[in-house]
């Protein structure tokens, strides 16, 4: 089963966040052709300096987003697990972490140099304020 391997991966995105290496974190690769194409996971700064995380869900004719804490969004996330995303990319200034479920309902985590030199711009403001 994947999921205790999913779990390994929300903690890898909370210790990101902590640590300030955060960059970017999307779900990726559907089964089949689906309406909704990708999710993206943003941080957002609330006017308190607390965090919050923005989820925009991308469908083929529209776009929405809802706000949550950090672990109401990963929960979010984990339902989206094989309904219909396979993949799971989360990207830090250390390396690229990608979790992925096989046929077999396996889960595997792959690291990889990062992509991003850069923290995203509310991870740098969150650094700037001393909030991480």
């Amino acid at each position: 089963m994947y999921e205790p391997i999913f779990a390994l991966f929300c903690e890898r995105a909370k210790e990101s966040i902590q640590a300030g290496t955060f960059a970017k974190l999307t779900l990726a690769k559907t089964i089949g052709d689906t309406e909704i194409k990708n999710i993206y996971f943003r941080l957002v700064l609330n006017e308190d300096d607390t965090l919050s995380i923005s989820l925009t869900t991308r469908y083929k004719t529209e776009e929405t987003e809802s706000i949550h804490t950090l672990d109401e969004a990963l929960l979010i996330l984990g339902t989206y697990i094989k309904k219909p995303f396979l993949t799971a990319l989360l990207f830090t200034t250390d390396n690229d972490i990608t979790f992925k479920v096989n046929k077999k309902n396996a889960g595997s985590i792959i690291e990889q140099p990062p992509t991003f030199k850069n923290v995203s711009p509310v991870m740098l403001e969150m650094i700037e304020k001393g909030i991480v």
